[in-house]
């Protein structure tokens, strides 16, 4: 915030009865009478006059420059390091901001701001917060967990959803993977969609729910709600809950997953497995849901396996040897699909493995398309489909 800035914010704050509810447009009133006042004085010319009383009443109604770079499209992820270390990725490219909190101070009160918005505390005893703000994802880290300042750290996601039209134009999948999977699912097969961090598996999970035929019950379960899924009017949405600060009225995925299956649904769709809810999610795979997706972070499909492998380890309560797991995988998962985000910052689908059963009590995978780095870019077709009996009760035995 500049200089200037500082001195309107305070010349209205000095306006304000804190102890009543103003209105936005009377807080809007104040700023633009201070505005006037200042440019008998200093010349200001109407577009800076407008972008000066949007920043400064975000600094008092909404959420300082916070707001600004939310409300822009382009920007992807805003990386908040301390009052004046402000830094955004926009159109897969990461910059640091010229703009930054006129103190330390001012970003703790953003900080509380976002917290009270979602009934939640963040503070020395409580110093990490995963919350929302306009329907993005926020993390929060605070002293003492933070040595130097507040970290913000917010993925924002694009208000219309991407579609696979939108992927294929992108250059994310070929048309030719964009049938073969369109075909998939359709056909009911369970897809597991595996990728680093930021490597877009949520908006391919959602690309692909354009698929979904509209006749069926979708039920969804998520951390924390980003799908937008269009097109299917018997769609059940659940979300987790965080315990409070007695450590009570935690919902957890797992609970979710269970909790489902008593829901009637046609498919299941868990936007992240990221511990034991794997269990439930293999078994609601290979019980009756078939047309199930999800994903997990893993760098291979063969990396994904041993992640599912760890997750359903992780669910206590439960002691299952090692063969037992892997037999569960590969009777629940038709499909893998692996994304990755590459040097260029491009996102794309890397391979899609067909989970073919077991062998020498290793789970066997089968490559079917895998990206050609080294050869422009291109995909290739690495293998045939084994399993078919699905495609075969849909017509689409080519595969």
């Amino acid at each position: 915030m500049s200089r200037l800035e500082d001195e309107l914010r305070q010349r209205v704050l000095s306006q304000i009865d804190l102890s009543q509810t103003i209105e936005d447009e009377q807080i809007k009133t104040y700023v633009r009478r201070e505005i006037r006042s200042l440019g008998r004085n200093v010349p200001i010319g109407i577009e800076e006059r407008k972008a000066l009383e949007r920043r400064v009443f975000n600094s008092l109604r909404k959420l300082d420059i916070l707001q600004e770079l939310l409300e822009n499209d382009d920007i992807t992820e805003i990386m908040i390091n301390g009052p004046k270390d402000i830094f955004v990725e926009e159109k897969g490219q990461i910059r640091k901001l010229d703009k930054t909190f006129s103190t330390g101070e001012r970003l703790h009160d953003v900080i509380q701001q976002i917290a009270a918005q979602n009934n939640e505390i963040v503070n020395e005893t409580h110093p990490i917060l995963d919350t929302k703000v306009d329907g993005t994802r926020v993390c929060i880290v605070m002293n003492p967990v933070s040595l130097e300042h507040p970290i913000v750290s917010i993925r924002k996601f694009p208000k219309e959803p991407i579609t696979i039209e939108k992927l294929i134009s992108y250059g994310s999948i070929s048309p030719e993977i964009a049938e073969f999977l369109k075909k998939a699912v359709v056909s009911r097969y369970n897809i597991f969609i595996s990728g680093g961090t930021s490597s877009g598996k949520t908006t391919f999970l959602n690309a692909l729910t354009e698929y979904v035929p509209a006749d069926q019950r979708v039920i969804t379960i998520e951390d924390s709600a980003e799908l937008q899924i269009m097109g299917i009017p018997n769609l059940v949405r659940l979300e987790s809950r965080n315990a409070t600060l007695e450590g009570k009225l935690e919902v957890t995925i797992r609970d979710l997953v269970k909790t489902s299956l008593r829901l009637r649904p046609d498919r299941i769709i868990v936007g992240e497995c990221r511990g034991g809810e794997a269990l439930e999610m293999l078994q609601a795979m290979g019980t009756g849901h078939p047309g199930s997706i999800s994903t997990g972070h893993a760098n291979s499909a063969k990396d994904m396996v041993s992640r599912l492998e760890t997750m359903v380890l992780m669910a206590g309560g439960v002691e299952l040897p090692l063969d037992a797991i892997r037999k569960q995988i590969s009777s629940g998962i038709d499909l893998i699909i692996q994304l990755a985000r590459l040097k260029d910052r491009s996102r794309r689908l890397l391979e899609i493995c067909e989970v073919v059963g077991m062998e020498d009590g290793e789970v066997k995978l089968n490559s079917l398309y895998r990206l050609d780095q080294e050869n422009g870019m291109i995909w290739k077709k690495t293998g045939q489909l084994i399993h078919t009996e699905k495609m075969d009760i849909q017509g689409f035995s080519d595969y």
